[in-house]
């Protein structure tokens, strides 16, 4: 203690001090991103906040959710830069903003998730593949032909939890039930996997807890998000190991109709032979693909419908017939249906955008967007904020996909899958899980809410309902029973 300052005396220089630190290396660290501007280039960069130094503005997002995003966005408009998990980004909203980046794939900019993300998934993904390797696998994966395969299956294992949810006494927290829904389909049906209720149920919550830390700082330490995801990944590799050494060495032709054994043939034909870890890696972003926004989406779908009652859910279909031939294309004729998950996926897009990297200084908005910064383009705010429709975005309508008025939508007003060349691998199966449950609802069960209120959304990373709060209760309905009836 400094001579002839008393106790409180010294702690207030201290904490003076300290604020001072504070304030000093939050002024160094805003210099230091203003410093990294491109010199060749006379544009300013964006305008907005790099927050703290290392930490910049990532726990605000993560607590904020929307807010975030919607109130800089009114502040520093469209194009406004921040910090987020580690790196400098571009936050960017608007058709014309957007439509240049996503055609500006291999130019401008190319794909680039979160450190986090790349660890965790690994580098023999689709997420991560590029050029032809890309569009073989994903045209493998999500083929007319996989789905028509898929379809089917599907249909059985949605039916089969929706009737468990409405023999249910207690209310069901839709979230978690959607979560188990996507998993037993994206486990039983894309990885063909035969598993014990235990073995999936234990496997879930494995695979849960990875995709919680996807979105983390990449600080590999003890518990970390980052460690807690590479845990949680190492245990599924364990798994998938040994599953998939008892699929290669099944000769059943029966057995062969998941989306592994997809990938697996088509390596085959091509004189190619996957390694058992690229193998791991591609079942966890299988899973990954049809898991978690699918699960976002379902729930969505179940809330708007409660929400707006006065739908017109007899222009819904009921079961259409079930021959297993052409069900696919079957589903892409009901149209007021693809606008009902059209206008879901617009109102409540799973996740809230898109990550790039820039290849190269470019213009956006009047502003430069430095070589090497990440680029992170929004998708919920463009379709909040998109002038185009005839009625209010605000609202849940959706005749505004109908046929006179979809020209005016424009294509990159409406981007819950993202765009360009790689949009989202799993957008067709996603769309047509959607459509079967949404059958399934309206043709065999109504559902009401157990709480006083709906609850309140959260929108990052993945949109779901705060603390699983959506609890409803599902009822069979009896012949010639309506939804609201």
């Amino acid at each position: 203690m400094p001579v002839g300052l008393s106790w409180p005396e010294a702690a207030a220089l201290a904490l003076l001090a300290l604020a001072l630190v504070v304030i000093l290396g939050r002024y160094l660290w805003a210099l230091r991103w203003s410093l990294s501007r491109d010199r060749g280039s006379a544009l300013p960069l964006p305008r907005g906040s790099m927050g703290w130094p290392f930490f910049g503005e990532t726990l605000h997002w993560l607590l904020q959710g929307s807010h975030f995003h919607s109130s800089r966005r009114e502040k520093y408009g469209n194009v406004f830069k921040t910090h987020l998990l580690g790196r400098p980004v571009v936050r960017v909203t608007g058709a014309e903003n957007i439509r240049k980046i996503l055609l500006g794939e291999h130019t401008l900019v190319s794909t680039q998730w979160p450190q986090s993300t790349q660890i965790i998934l690994g580098s023999h993904t689709l997420l991560g593949s590029t050029g032809d390797l890309h569009r073989q696998r994903r045209k493998v994966i999500f083929s007319r032909a996989a789905l028509e395969c898929y379809l089917p299956r599907i249909q059985k294992v949605v039916s089969w939890e929706l009737r468990g949810w409405c023999m249910e006494p207690r209310s069901i927290a839709v979230y978690s039930s959607a979560k188990t829904l996507t998993f037993r389909i994206a486990a039983l049906i894309l990885l063909g996997l035969r598993l014990e209720e235990k073995q999936f149920k234990d496997l879930a919550k494995t695979f849960e807890q990875l995709v919680e830390n996807l979105f983390s700082l990449p600080l590999n330490i003890p518990f970390s998000g980052l460690r807690k995801g590479i845990k949680a990944r190492n245990m599924l590799h364990e798994f998938m190991e040994k599953a998939i050494q008892e699929k290669l060495q099944r000769n059943n032709p029966e057995d062969h109709s998941d989306a592994l054994d997809f990938i697996i043939n088509s390596a085959k034909e091509h004189d190619k032979e996957f390694t058992i870890q690229e193998l791991k890696e591609s079942a966890i972003e299988l899973i990954f693909a049809a898991f978690f926004t699918t699960a976002s989406a379902s729930t969505s779908l179940i809330l708007l419908l409660l929400k707006h009652p006065s739908l017109p859910c007899g222009a819904l279909p009921g079961h259409p017939n079930h021959p297993e031939q052409g069900q696919q294309e079957k589903l892409s004729r009901l149209r007021y249906l693809d606008c009902v998950i059209k206008e879901v996926l617009r109102v409540l897009p799973p996740v809230s955008g898109g990550y790039r990297t820039a290849l190269q200084t470019f213009e956006l908005d009047g502003y430069q967007i430095p070589k090497g910064w990440s680029v992170m383009y929004s998708i919920r705010d463009t379709h909040e904020t998109a002038a185009v429709y005839q009625s209010p975005p605000g609202g849940f309508d959706p005749d505004r996909f109908s046929a006179t008025q979809t020209e005016a939508v424009g294509r990159f007003n409406y981007i819950p899958f993202g765009g360009g060349v790689r949009s989202c691998i799993g957008k067709e199966l996603a769309q047509a899980i959607l459509k079967l449950l949404a059958i399934e609802l309206v043709s065999t069960a109504r559902w009401e809410l157990a709480t006083p209120s709906y609850p309140a959304m959260q929108t990052v990373p993945i949109v779901h309902p705060v603390d699983d709060g959506l609890q409803l209760y599902f009822h069979l309905l009896q012949p010639g029973q309506g939804r609201e009836g």
